[in-house]
């Protein structure tokens, strides 16, 4: 038969060095003159060694590639979260800065006068400007369509604003009450 030395039959029988010497040493297994270990010695002890399947190694290894992609791809996930959640955190904060420079153009708004109704412009005041610069020809008197009050061309007459009433104070409307009521 076939003889083997410790470490060949530790690798057939998948066990370490240190067991296959307990083994010899309680008397269990023998070694020859030689210092190798007969098969069928071994047979005897460990039992017929297990055949190592080429489709275990094979599902092992796929496997393990599998892990590795598994790894992979979660860490790929998590570098994609992490760009979402700064994306996320960078919209945010644009929205944020939109809304206090909207809120802060409204402030502003209030805070301009609203135009009155009765100004008038920059282009109207360089219309009545040119009007004046212009020499203006003495009215015919002889003309008798003129009565010395309308002008022939037509010409801005400038209105007055409107002026509100000063409201009345509170001493005033109490003394003025106070008359009335004796």
């Amino acid at each position: 038969m076939k003889k083997l030395s410790v470490s060949e039959l530790a690798k057939l029988y998948g066990y370490s060095r240190q067991a296959i010497y307990a083994h010899i040493n309680k008397g269990n297994l023998s070694k020859g003159s030689d210092g190798l270990i007969d098969f069928a010695e071994a047979i005897r002890v460990f039992g017929e060694p297990q055949k190592k399947d080429t489709n275990v190694n094979q599902s092992q290894s796929i496997n393990s590639q599998n892990l590795t992609e598994v790894d992979l791809l979660k860490r790929q996930v998590d570098i994609l979260e992490k760009q979402l959640n700064q994306a996320l955190f960078r919209e945010n904060q644009s929205l944020e800065r939109e809304s206090f420079y909207q809120d802060q153009i409204e402030a502003m708004q209030r805070l301009l006068e609203a135009p009155k109704a009765n100004m008038t412009t920059f282009t109207d005041q360089e219309q009545s400007q040119a009007n004046v610069a212009q020499v203006q020809p003495e009215p015919n008197i002889d003309d008798p369509k003129h009565d010395g009050l309308t002008t022939p061309e037509n010409k801005r007459i400038p209105v007055p604003e409107h002026v509100e009433p000063e409201p009345k104070s509170v001493a005033s409307g109490v003394v003025f009450s106070s008359i009335w009521l004796t």
